[in-house]
């Protein structure tokens, strides 16, 4: 049996699929940089060998699933390629695995992991399920019925898929390095909508997703009264949030969440709509959405003495302030500051005035140094300029954090797609 080596196994999609390949019963083991990533802790646990890159890792009668973030003249790529030891991209290696199951693909500029890791808990309480979250999560189920997976539109690599199912949650402008605007990102999911075999659910509410057409039915959820899924009386206590559905203007039931903000619903409405149309059973629905304890880095609480630490993978400014407005929503009477780290040179350029327009919204704000990628690592920019930008705004090193001690009995959100999370550990670790 051959050995699945994976270049870039630290990656969040590729080290899902190496558990998933690993629960599956193959040997798996992969390479990536000497660094930590929050990945790394679950490989480790399972009992992934991981190396550090080197071109002799390459053996005869491995199969190598190679990063999208690394390039053909890799080390170990070349060297694979010099020993005719087959090389498959980690995306098309996911679309040719994914026709075994009914699939659903879970895709859209925003929301993807938390909807991704919401209907994988959901749909599995009615049928074996294997699935595969961008926070890194995957797992085989034995004799699994469906495939959920994470499809990220980035360089449309989601065209690699030919899904049974869609769930498309919104289309927005990003990855400013790629595509050239949001026509160009609209014209990546209307591609995507072409290759859906069964069905897609797309958020009605979502002006350039209603215009998208499919060879397969489009049911919408969404707030609005045109869609086919309605969420209508919404309520939220300290507990969560409570909405009735509505299926084409009928009452079809109420459910409730452990979440917060508008977001959560139509993240939840889309997986409702989705157990309609697979005829799981309702209750199921209901006792599955109720006990979602969420994904990493996606709204992940702490205490620390008085105040509550967030961890929040938002980068873009609608996911700041959707971020920001959950929190308000849960803690209406404390004071919310954000810690938030940009993502990307090219990212922070594109949407400077943005990204100061939705950290308003905080009550105090923290910026961290721009974080490069492992495609772009530097650039003109620098934190300064948005700094300008946000009033009172402050620069804070990783070993300034304790300047957050003043901010009792807040709600602290840390926030990027980077390495914020060593910023919250250092924190941590000097309140210990």
């Amino acid at each position: 049996m051959t050995t699945y080596h994976f270049v870039g196994i630290k990656g969040s999609g590729m080290s899902a699929l190496a558990h998933i390949l690993h629960d599956k019963g193959y040997t798996v083991q992969g390479s990536d940089v000497e660094k930590t990533f929050f990945t790394q802790k679950a490989l480790e646990e399972a009992g992934i060998l991981i190396l550090p890159f080197n071109k002799d890792n390459i053996q005869e009668g491995m199969t190598v699933i190679a990063g999208n973030a690394f390039e053909d003249d890799h080390e170990e790529i070349k060297r694979a390629h010099e020993m005719n030891v087959p090389v498959i991209r980690y995306h098309k290696f996911l679309g040719d695995f994914i026709q075994n199951f009914t699939s659903v693909a879970i895709t859209g500029s925003h929301g993807k992991t938390s909807t991704t890791g919401l209907m994988a808990h959901v749909v599995s309480g009615s049928a074996p399920t294997s699935y595969l979250i961008g926070d890194g999560t995957g797992r085989g189920a034995k004799d699994a019925a469906y495939f959920v997976f994470e499809a990220c539109e980035y360089r449309r690599h989601f065209l690699s898929y030919s899904p049974d199912y869609a769930v498309m949650t919104n289309i927005d402008f990003d990855h400013p390095d790629y595509f050239a605007d949001v026509q160009d990102v609209i014209s990546a999911f209307q591609q995507m909508a072409m290759q859906v075999k069964k069905g897609i659910f797309a958020c009605g509410d979502d002006e350039y997703l209603q215009g998208i057409q499919a060879n397969v039915p489009v049911v919408f959820y969404g707030f609005g009264d045109e869609n086919d899924f309605q969420a209508r009386n919404t309520s939220f206590d300290e507990k969560g949030t409570t909405f009735d559905v509505f299926v084409r203007n009928e009452f079809y039931a109420t459910f409730r969440i452990p979440g917060y903000g508008d977001h959560n619903v139509l993240n939840a409405l889309s997986v409702i709509g989705l157990c309609h149309y697979e005829d799981i059973d309702t209750d199921i629905v209901k006792e599955r959405l109720l006990t979602f304890s969420g994904v990493k880095r996606r709204f992940s609480e702490k205490q620390a003495g008085g105040q509550v630490l967030i961890d929040d993978y938002a980068h873009h400014p609608t996911e700041i302030r959707a971020t920001i407005n959950a929190a308000r929503q849960k803690y209406p009477n404390r004071e919310i500051v954000a810690v938030f780290q940009p993502h990307t040179f090219s990212r922070t350029q594109a949407f400077l005035d943005a990204f100061a327009d939705s950290l308003n919204g905080a009550d105090a704000v923290y910026l961290c140094d721009i974080f490069g990628s492992a495609r772009e690592n530097h650039g003109k920019l620098t934190i300064e300029d948005l700094q300008e930008k946000i009033p009172g705004a402050q620069l804070i090193k990783e070993d300034g954090t304790p300047v957050l001690r003043k901010h009792e009995n807040s709600v602290l959100i840390f926030m990027g797609a980077g390495d914020i999370q060593k910023f919250q550990a250092a924190y941590e670790e000097q309140l210990a």
